[in-house]
């Protein structure tokens, strides 16, 4: 017989579609990408679905397993992913979120790969040998004739795994290879030595410390050649066939992330060609790092954006102490509040896709804005994605700890993004470099903000606030985050004010920009619109 009668239970959250988010849809027509809506809603459908969220699952659940060596001990340095990964590879690539905007001669394919990336969010970890394909293709065309070999390939909509000579194959993903155990971000300590050829190719030699998805085709590769440090082009497979000598060590054991197989290496004269000139490798390869930080931003905002949901979905359905949780004014308060973070990150990332594509096509003064404002945001933003998740995970309670949830995974992703391509000290120090290097980034970025002058005297009165924050030099460095935060809410700020629905905006200059804020999420002054700001995290389940 039946010991209990299961009530007051949360219905699963499938059966929606991510996509539909208010902010991302207008920030999609705002940016010149309304033409991709209905793809971007039939990934969001599949993104819902309790097959898709499965594949997330079991990609985790069955991480990748390293192949040293084949039975008889010949040397194989394979990765074994689960079904799972393929299918998942399979949509993404399928749908374009790697590199097909570059193969696309349309306004807004940029921005619409980028929303792409933000709705398909049912597992991170595929999500990084996607974004390396979509930025290695300008850093590749440093190196033209590599570029026309490689890039209709890198572009194509069809995933062919399995090592085989690259050139014959229908798709590529590529992957990059830069730090070093000595080095990390600092990657002119470097010691891989890069040895010049007769035929024009390099051969490698040395240690990686990270080298994520290496079952990709290509690599780039930072070493230093006579010349000093340089990037190079690195296929596992090589045009007569061979496998390069690229052998992996080991696979990490990471805190999340574990669908990703991320590897250390050896380049025991593995066979490369150079990208660029000898001794500019740092410039040549900062073309793929810009790329990657904006998916860090956008990675961000879909881990935010489906931890709220999930939150949100919860608080609907279930009761406590007679009411539902969404229905009692501090949990009210609570969602509002990661409803108004998680916004304001998407609004933010897709004005930098929208940059992304306008400086791709040439535009000289998005170049300059998403210079600084890259920086900014990936600094601010990727700080936000664990505080945000933490909150979430929190307002499930106890059934939010729990691994079926979901909300642990989210948890333990987001920590990543704020690491990778430059932890927060990185960001915030680059983001002083564009100031210093880049006047021009300065101004443009001004006046982005300013256009929302006039409209909310808090974000006026922060905009004054950090130019005088700027115009003392005095110990900036120590001062960095402490500007780089005021800069990135102040864009936000601007964005939302313009763009977001009044109620959205002003519980975000009456809280992040006012001081009116108790510092912890949940703590929204008093007199704000809630109800409707919590109702922009709700979807149609079923």
């Amino acid at each position: 017989m039946p010991t209990h009668e299961v009530t007051n239970q949360v219905p699963p959250l499938v059966g929606h579609d991510t996509a539909d988010d208010a902010a991302l849809l207008a920030a999609v027509e705002r940016e010149g990408a309304g033409w991709a809506l209905p793809e971007l809603h039939d990934l969001g459908r599949l993104a819902g679905t309790a097959e898709a969220q499965e594949w997330g699952r079991l990609a985790e659940q069955h991480p990748p397993v390293l192949h040293t060596h084949d039975r008889y001990g010949h040397r194989i340095d394979e990765v074994e992913y689960a079904p799972a990964y393929h299918s998942l590879m399979a949509t993404a690539v399928g749908h374009g979120l790697h590199a097909a905007p570059w193969a696309e001669d349309r306004p807004g394919a940029h921005v619409a790969r980028a929303a792409k990336f933000l709705a398909w969010n049912v597992d991170a970890g595929h999500g990084c040998p996607i974004s390396m394909t979509y930025a290695v293709v300008p850093a590749l065309r440093a190196a033209p004739d590599l570029a026309a070999a490689y890039e209709p390939l890198l572009t194509s909509r069809t995933y062919e795994p399995g090592l085989r000579v690259p050139t014959g194959k229908a798709g590529l993903v590529a992957g990059m290879s830069m730090t070093e155990k000595q080095g990390g971000s600092d990657v002119r300590a470097n010691t891989t030595r890069a040895l010049p050829q007769p035929d024009g190719s390099y051969l490698l030699t040395g240690h990686k410390w990270f080298t994520s998805a290496p079952m990709s085709d290509l690599f780039l590769a930072l070493a230093q050649a006579p010349g000093g440090l340089t990037c190079f082009l690195v296929p596992r497979v090589l045009p007569d066939g061979s496998r390069n000598a690229m052998h992996l060590v080991r696979l990490k054991d990471k805190l999340g992330n574990r669908s990703n197989a991320s590897s250390e290496i050896e380049y025991d004269g593995a066979v490369a060609w150079p990208v660029g000139e000898e001794g500019r490798g740092v410039r040549t390869i900062v073309e793929m790092v810009n790329m990657t930080r904006l998916d860090c931003t956008l990675g961000t905002a879909a881990g935010m954006r489906s931890a709220v949901v999930a939150a949100t979905h919860h608080a609907r359905h279930r009761s406590a102490f007679g009411h539902l949780l969404a229905d009692q004014p501090l949990m009210r308060n609570v969602l509002a509040d990661l409803v108004v973070e998680s916004e304001a990150a998407t609004t933010v990332a897709m004005r930098l896709a929208g940059a992304t594509d306008r400086a791709a096509r040439g535009d000289e003064d998005e170049a300059s804005f998403r210079r600084l404002a890259l920086a900014v945001s990936k600094y601010w933003v990727c700080k936000r994605g664990p505080a945000v998740a933490g909150e979430a995970m929190e307002c499930l309670g106890g059934n939010g700890y729990v691994e079926d949830s979901g909300m642990p995974r989210i948890y333990r992703e987001l920590p990543l993004l704020s690491i990778w391509e430059g932890s927060g000290n990185v960001a915030a120090l680059d983001a002083l470099r564009a100031m210093g290097r880049e006047p021009a980034s300065v101004e443009h970025f001004f006046s982005e903000v300013e256009l929302a002058a006039g409209a909310d005297h808090r974000l006026d009165d922060a905009i004054a606030t950090v130019k005088k924050e700027l115009s003392d030099l005095d110990e900036l460095e120590v001062r960095a985050r402490r500007v780089v935060e005021q800069l990135a809410l102040v864009l936000q700020g601007s964005l939302l004010v313009r763009h977001a629905p009044p109620a959205v905006a002003d519980a975000f200059c009456a809280s992040r920009l006012g001081r009116d804020w108790g510092g912890a999420f949940g703590t929204l002054p008093a007199g704000l619109e809630l109800g409707s700001v919590v109702e922009r995290a709700v979807v149609a389940v079923g």
